[in-house]
């Protein structure tokens, strides 16, 4: 039999000229242009660079609230190099950054990923577990000044576990308080992004290894993990940033107590420019502060390859 003969629009197609660009699915479709961007760029140049760039200029400066601010130029920086408080309250912020990350990670991924399946109840208790993060910080930091009072709080009903019950009149219990209070405040939220990231998972991975013979333990390290990676990073890098610029939950439970243990340097800024009025050495704390936490992000992209994050759904 003879074969059938080409529809009319493939021969069009094969008597195009060499030089001609095949059609393709996409054509046609025209890339949003630059004006889809321009309210949002408008928006963050507004209220993040243009007050940046003021707080730098202002670092420079000597000003008290009142009057003119005056050129000082490097005075603030190197007040600040020599201040035995400033670099503690750097070590500190790195430390409670570090703990935290260490604390809600885990935590937050797990019960992300146990969020994500298809047990019962499981919308209901998803719920439950992501109340604190509709809680405000200063509401969630005066419930557990309030549950952690030593006179009429938890420690003063259990003495035998607690002691005297003054958990933020050490060193240790104070830095302790503000890693469980941001745990429990902060996980729900990073819980919530690994939730969405393993839900896009494709099943057939999971089919293929249970047929393969792995179980749960091994398909969550070999498939779950991997696949969660870029996840991981964004989570970690909202981690540091958040944890670096933290200043309401120490202003209300612990004043940067007992002594300067928990003055960490948002705090430390808030003491230098609103109670004593050094509005230039609370910008460049500030200042350092946005550097310590860009410089750190940075750090983390580059090291875990995020800058160069492709799609990990097969067959993308």
């Amino acid at each position: 039999m003879a074969p059938l003969a080409p529809p009319a629009k493939e021969k069009e197609g094969r008597q195009r000229s060499p030089g001609a660009r095949p059609a393709t699915a996409h054509q046609g479709v025209a890339r949003p242009g630059i004006g889809w961007a321009l309210p949002a760029t408008l928006f963050f140049a507004l209220f993040a660079i243009v007050p940046l760039v003021l707080v730098a200029v202002l670092s420079f400066t000597s000003w008290s609230g009142l009057g003119s601010p005056q050129f000082a130029g490097l005075d603030n920086w190197a007040a600040l190099a020599h201040d035995p408080v400033m670099i503690k309250s750097l070590w500190l912020s790195v430390l409670l950054t570090a703990l935290g990350v260490a604390t809600q990670t885990p935590l937050s991924l797990l019960l992300g990923v146990w969020a994500a399946g298809p047990q019962r109840n499981r919308a209901v208790l998803s719920a439950v577990f992501f109340v604190p993060l509709l809680l405000s910080a200063t509401a969630v930091s005066v419930l557990w000044r309030a549950l952690l009072d030593p006179n009429f709080g938890v420690p003063a009903q259990a003495r035998w576990l607690f002691g005297d019950g003054n958990l933020l009149g050490s060193r240790t219990g104070a830095i302790g308080v503000l890693v469980l209070v941001s745990t429990w405040q902060f996980t729900p939220l990073h819980a919530l992004i690994y939730q969405g990231a393993t839900r896009a998972i494709p099943a057939v991975l999971y089919q293929a290894a249970a047929i393969d013979g792995a179980g749960t333990v091994r398909q969550f390290f070999h498939i779950t993990l991997p696949q969660l990676r870029n996840s991981i990073i964004t989570s970690v890098i909202l981690m540091v940033v958040g944890g670096l610029t933290t200043f309401d939950t120490v202003l209300i439970m612990t004043q940067g107590g007992p002594g300067t243990d928990t003055t960490i340097s948002a705090f430390y800024m808030y003491q230098k420019a609103f109670k004593g009025f050094e509005f230039g050495a609370g910008a460049a704390i500030a200042l350092m502060l946005v550097l310590v936490a860009t410089a750190i992000s940075l750090i983390v992209v580059r090291v875990s390859g995020y800058d160069k994050m492709a799609g990990t759904r097969e067959g993308l």
